[in-house]
């Protein structure tokens, strides 16, 4: 496994402490498949909460797979055990929708909340999610909304809310998350080299009213810092 430790310390010291009771958010998302995104914001979200002293989470938006609670789950000499699952929500809200809804056998709305789960690691300083795709019924499909108040909540119990992003080349969720994001971190395999394709993400995401905070250059290193500390600031 390459090791992004310095890779991920330099961009955690870029973006400099979370505000006391607001935690941040930070989205990382590339433009195509294959760039190791998931391996970029699970390993920031190991060293941030490594020195937090508030919960991270680390948020998996490839709602129908479970990549980062797996990943989570067989590194256990990086990440410790992982525990059962818990309500993923502080106040019922959530930050996406099944359609069409569920409905209980009484009849009643099943909350989209129920489907997500959150699993404690590293002795409870990070929380990942895992989508409980396996309670779908035939004909049932997700959305993430625009909404901000899972997020809003979220950031009232942990440090940091990282945010792992299917790339844009298959998903527009990321697009959709954008303006709720304290800031987006664009992901680029270190053998890649289609400038416009990345340029193309970034002004979609600043189209949306989101902001890219820098670019990782994943396997070697984290691009312009000093533009990262002066977004975040």
């Amino acid at each position: 496994m390459i090791d992004l430790s310095a890779e991920m310390s330099e961009l955690l010291t870029a973006f400099g402490p979370s505000a006391p009771g607001r935690g941040r958010a930070v989205q990382f998302v590339a433009a195509a498949n294959g760039e190791g995104t998931s391996t970029v914001a699970r390993e920031f979200a190991r060293l941030a909460a490594s020195r937090s002293t508030r919960p991270v989470w680390l948020v998996d938006l490839d709602l129908l797979s479970d990549g980062q609670f797996q990943a989570v789950s067989l590194d256990p000499s990086r990440f410790g055990d992982v525990g059962g699952p818990s309500a993923a929500t502080p106040d019922g809200s959530m930050f996406f929708a099944v359609q069409p809804p569920s409905r209980a056998p009484d009849g009643r709305p099943w909350p989209d909340a129920r489907y997500l789960s959150a699993h404690a690691a590293m002795d409870r300083r990070l929380w990942v999610t895992r989508f409980r795709s396996e309670t779908l019924a035939a004909g049932q499909s997700v959305r993430v909304l625009r909404a901000t108040g899972w997020w809003e909540a979220l950031r009232r119990h942990a440090d940091w809310i990282v945010i792992d992003s299917p790339s844009t080349e298959r998903s527009s969720a990321a697009l959709a998350l954008a303006p709720m994001m304290d800031a987006t971190v664009l992901v680029v395999g270190a053998e890649r080299s289609d400038a416009a394709l990345h340029a193309g993400l970034r002004d979609a995401i600043n189209a949306t009213g989101g902001q890219v905070a820098g670019v990782v250059l994943n396997r070697v290193r984290v691009r312009a810092p000093g533009f990262l500390r002066k977004l975040v600031s």
